[in-house]
């Protein structure tokens, strides 16, 4: 690889519909959940029904993310972005008019198999059109996206279901999509670069099903077994994950050319290191599942109530998000560990109030273990990011950004899965809830622990100014 002199001139202006479409998707992952009860009293749904509309989405789109990934290899960016974005949009149209509950239950899949093509295009846009000195602050931004637009969903879902817009009540909650899809559209149509796509690059076909079939024997009982009391399949199901992945790294070993993933890739200790740091810390965020149902089911919150609550935890990812640019370029791999830090002491901190407060815990005094994890999540979330990606070469872009995203989208269905078990076993209340916060301190212990093994300073080993030759931009 050659130095790239021709870094896209307008990629600032690029990331923003693509940030805007990754804020879509979290949006969309996190909205529906306050709008359950409203869905279930106007259609009569099931309680099975009602799972399947919240985890649809999540199952297709962990399936195709790594798929995604390639195809924009293959294709272009740009192309599947669009494809992407404009089959998600539609699909929320779908949902948003849905006459029936299996009508809307085919949106939700429908949706999360072009959020898989959407958003693996974003880290492969990043770390193929922004210079090395850029990239951290695109980084920084990429993972502010996540838990917003994850924070926002509650609070824009309780507004809107209670708000009842021109009678539409939880339909608008999928509608909404429409005008944020459509800047988005119109943005990146408008700035993403015309970038060719390598034609050459071959879609493993049989390396899809088989990495297709050990996600989903983990994450098909993770979304449903936590609700269902854990029958002997769900567990036998995610045992067999572990030969059917032997296999898939098998089948990929003997491939020699356009493997799905490149195993030499997951060996790099960016890679090998720092994904299980991103699913440890991910799935302690299925804290905010846990907190959700303490809040409303326990204390009688209302669904604007608890979003509310959640807030100071937005603005401490801001703060984090904001500072970890900067701090990255000093203390390289060791922002990590001041992150995991913060985080493992708001939890501590929001555990010490809960056990205190009990039935009288007032939202006030959440806030300071609320912005200190938060400050936490931001801060790991942007520089976890930068360290990983630090030695993918940009022909890898695509694939890598859909093994990131794949660990990411795995380690919040965890720890939801996870959390959720030990809250409900515990009797849902106000015990469980801190035994969940005290789990989800150790998987930030763990993450902790691991940190020391990755490698040097992000990016210290890596060629991040390094890029495929130059192409024409549009």
């Amino acid at each position: 690889m050659t130095e790239n002199t021709t870094w896209h001139p307008h990629r600032w202006a690029a990331l923003f519909p693509l940030l805007l479409a990754v804020f879509m998707d979290m949006l969309d992952n996190q909205i529906v959940a306050v709008a359950l009860p409203s869905i279930q009293h106007e259609q009569q749904a099931s309680g099975s029904a009602l799972e399947w509309i919240a985890s649809g989405y999540t199952l297709a789109y962990a399936l195709l993310l790594i798929t995604g990934g390639r195809l924009g290899d293959r294709y272009s960016t740009r192309a599947v972005f669009l494809y992407g974005t404009l089959g998600f949009t539609l699909a929320s149209l779908l949902a948003g008019l849905s006459p029936a509950v299996g009508v809307l239950i085919g949106a939700r899949i429908v949706q999360g198999v072009f959020a898989g093509l959407m958003v693996p295009q974003v880290l492969a846009v990043i770390q193929t059109e922004f210079p090395h000195e850029e990239r951290g602050k695109a980084f920084a931004m990429f993972g502010a996206t996540f838990p917003l637009g994850g924070a926002a969903g509650p609070l824009l879902g309780g507004l809107l279901t209670q708000a009842d817009i021109a009678g539409l009540g939880w339909r608008s909650i999928f509608l909404v999509n429409l005008p944020i899809g459509l800047i988005a559209l119109g943005c990146s149509a408008a700035f993403l670069p015309r970038r060719a796509g390598q034609p050459g690059v071959r879609i493993d076909r049989l390396g899809v099903v088989l990495l297709a079939l050990p996600l989903f024997a983990v994450l098909y009982p993770l979304v449903e077994g936590w609700s269902i009391g854990w029958p002997i399949w769900t567990i036998l199901l995610m045992l067999a994950a572990i030969p059917l992945a032997g296999l898939f790294v098998y089948q990929q070993s003997k491939r020699r050319t356009d493997p799905l993933i490149g195993l030499g890739m997951l060996r790099r200790r960016e890679m090998s290191a720092g994904l299980p740091i991103a699913i440890l810390f991910t799935a302690s965020m299925g804290t905010f599942v846990v907190l959700t149902m303490h809040l409303q089911n326990g204390l009688h919150y209302s669904p604007l109530q608890t979003a509310l609550t959640f807030l100071p935890i937005t603005l401490g990812i801001v703060a984090g998000n904001g500072s970890s640019a900067a701090l990255i370029r000093k203390l390289g791999k060791n922002l990590i560990p001041v992150g995991l830090i913060a985080g493992l002491l708001g939890t501590a901190a929001l555990c010490f109030v809960l056990s205190s407060t009990g039935e009288q815990l007032h939202s006030w005094e959440l806030i300071p273990g609320a912005v200190l994890l938060g400050y936490g999540l931001g801060t790991v979330m942007s520089s976890v990011l930068t360290v990983i990606l630090a030695g993918v070469p940009a022909e890898e872009a695509g694939s890598a950004s859909g093994v990131v995203n794949t660990a990411m989208q795995l380690g919040p269905t965890s720890g939801i899965a996870l959390l959720g078990t030990v809250f409900f076993a515990g009797g849902a209340n106000a015990s469980a809830t801190i035994t969940a916060f005290l789990v989800a301190a150790g998987l930030l212990l763990v993450a902790l622990l691991l940190a020391p093994l990755l490698p040097g300073r992000a990016g210290a080993d890596s060629h991040e100014g390094e890029r495929v030759d130059p192409v024409h931009h549009g």
